[in-house]
């Protein structure tokens, strides 16, 4: 036995570029996926090729303790664009190492234990990230897992009101939840949960590890709400694929974050690809451009195909479609048939990640195909 944990789809992908890749016949696909949100300024995008190249020449790893500029740009980089005064920067390898460094510093800067997670969350597979996270699926076959966590209905201000006390460290939640089905905050729910934890001193912590980097219409979908967290975790779209995670923090928490480490925190090249995805994100709006191209692809989906599904929902260039039927069994026939590919969001919702670069008629493509399959 080899590889042993993912099922490996019927395809061998060889290159991809801009919105497309290719497998090893040459057939090209349009993805819609994006890996999971982490392409948002395309395949192999250019100046994030050329600056992971550079400085693969100069310096491949030092660890965190020497400064290098290619890391220091990184933290410049990341303080500048952080939501309100949330610019003290953790940098890691991915999404759920971002989110157990978020409840590590929350714990120890609050000096309580307690942690208020909700229903439908997906925070990460790591033992701590995983006891946040809601599904049976994930924690069963890992239990016990950390302690001291407890899950509200998501969305529900007064359930909120009612589980934060002076116990609690830290609220960990999504802006919108991806795993968990596409489903945005009800407005004024994040506002409750600011209000909750300022009135017992607890931190806020807002996993944008699918919604941040531009995909929802804002740089981060927090900035939505008009809402500034104590902590925010980011990572997936961050490099453009490379291994990245980051967890930024207000300053109450960063002076008192408690041990922390990591070998490969802030690896040059990473850190370089990191910088260029940013400012490809930033120099062409991509954000803005995420929700332009976002509103058009939910009224044509619900042109084509309001009428055959549940609900289409959703923000920028996170859409969800919940259908009648399962919807593992529409993604062979979209990828084989119609060369599209997309991902599921549990049983019933096809989620749509696309790069943030694509364009109205890679839109128009994906809907005809939808079209045709969910008919």
């Amino acid at each position: 036995m080899s590889g042993f944990v993912f099922n490996e789809k019927p395809l061998r992908i060889e290159r991809g570029e801009g919105p497309y890749l290719y497998d090893d016949g040459g057939r090209e696909f349009l993805d819609f996926g994006a890996s999971y949100a982490v392409t948002p300024v395309g395949h192999c995008h250019p100046r994030v090729v050329e600056a992971a190249q550079d400085q693969l020449e100069d310096l491949l790893y030092v660890q965190a303790s020497y400064p290098v500029d290619a890391r220091d740009d990184l933290y410049d980089r990341l303080a500048a664009l952080a939501p309100g005064d949330v610019g003290n920067v953790w940098l890691c390898n991915s999404g759920t190492e971002a989110n157990e460094a978020a409840l590590k510093f929350a714990r120890s800067a609050t000096g309580r234990s307690k942690v208020v997670a909700t229903t439908r969350g997906f925070h990460g597979r790591t033992m701590g990230a995983l006891a946040a996270t809601w599904k049976d699926k994930y924690r069963e076959p890992f239990e016990p897992l950390a302690g001291g966590f407890e899950f509200v209905d998501y969305g529900d201000p007064e359930a909120i009101r009612e589980a934060v006390d002076g116990d609690t460290a830290a609220v960990l939640l999504e802006p919108m939840q991806g795993e968990g089905g596409i489903n945005p905050a009800p407005e004024g729910y994040l506002e409750a949960v600011r209000e909750a934890c300022d009135g017992h001193g607890a931190a806020m912590i807002v996993d944008e590890i699918q919604t941040g980097v531009g995909r929802t219409g804002d740089l981060w979908a927090v900035e939505g709400h008009g809402v500034t967290p104590d902590v925010l975790t980011t990572a997936k779209g961050i490099a453009s694929g490379l291994p990245m995670g980051a967890t930024l923090c207000r300053d109450w928490i960063a002076e008192d974050a408690g041990p922390h480490g990591s070998t490969f925190s802030g690896g040059p090249v990473v850190c370089a690809a990191a910088t260029a995805t940013l400012e490809v994100l930033v120099e062409e709006d991509l954000p803005a451009r995420a929700a332009e191209v976002g509103d058009y692809l939910r009224t044509e989906l619900a042109a084509a195909v309001g009428g055959d599904v549940r609900e289409i929902r959703g923000r920028g260039l996170m859409v969800g479609i919940e259908v009648k039927r399962g919807a593992n069994r529409l993604l062979p026939t979209l990828a084989m048939e119609h060369g599209v590919l997309a991902l599921p969001a549990g049983r019933s919702v096809l989620r749509l990640l696309p790069p943030l670069i694509v364009e109205r008629e890679h839109c128009d493509a994906v809907v005809e195909a939808l079209a045709e399959v969910i008919s």
